[in-house]
């Protein structure tokens, strides 16, 4: 139990080391060399978790769909949800490495073997689940559906938290999620509905 244990810190201090790497230089210019200085292990150590750079990185993209599965949702309200996801989202993307090393790697899909949707469609079907249940509780517009809702929100998120790093490493992206709810709202939600939804959270900004 004990070496079953420390084999499992062991993955994770070199998943964290990384996917700061990764987050720092993008997949094509992180090296095995520096991931494994960074995480300070021996290269035995390394190689027997990950046998190449490319499963590495899959590794650390998988660590997305770990963060969603995680994630706990407060509100009762599925309009609600997804907005507090979205703010969660951005929270993480300044605190958790990993999450951020993620990130990159998904936007550079295009570098590996076989491109990585699974990210992304993890995020849309997520989306698209919680506005299912919008629906249902009649939160939504008539007309809205929910499939094509999840599209535009998964990648209006991309966007701002990529325009976000590019402009200012992060750092109004707290204020850009909260713009970006203001301005679609309007046209997803019932006004009922909009009156009491809370689309700021600035706790930390």
């Amino acid at each position: 139990m004990a070496r079953q244990a420390r084999a499992l810190a062991t993955r994770q201090t070199v998943l964290r080391a990384a996917a700061e790497v990764f987050d720092e230089r993008g997949y094509a210019g992180a090296t095995m060399a520096e991931i494994l200085d960074r995480a300070g292990v021996t290269k035995g150590a390394l190689y027997f978790h990950f046998p190449s750079k490319e499963e590495l990185a899959l590794a650390v993209i998988e660590g997305q769909g770990a963060w969603l599965a995680t994630w706990q949702p407060a509100s009762d309200s599925p309009m609600q949800t997804v907005i507090d996801l979205g703010h969660a989202f951005a929270h993480s993307l300044l605190d958790d490495p990993l999450l951020r090393g993620s990130i990159r790697l998904t936007i550079e899909h295009g570098t590996f073997t076989q491109p990585q949707i699974g990210a992304y469609q993890g995020w849309t079907d997520a989306a698209r689940e919680l506005l299912e249940r919008a629906r249902e509780a009649g939160e939504l517009r008539p007309g809205v559906r929910p499939a094509a809702a999840a599209g535009v929100i998964t990648g209006a998120v991309t966007g701002i938290q990529l325009s976000s790093q590019v402009l200012t490493d992060r750092k109004d992206l707290l204020r850009r999620m909260a713009d970006l709810w203001t301005l679609l709202l309007p046209g997803l939600v019932e006004p009922r509905t909009l009156a009491r939804l809370n689309t700021f959270d600035f706790d930390r900004d």
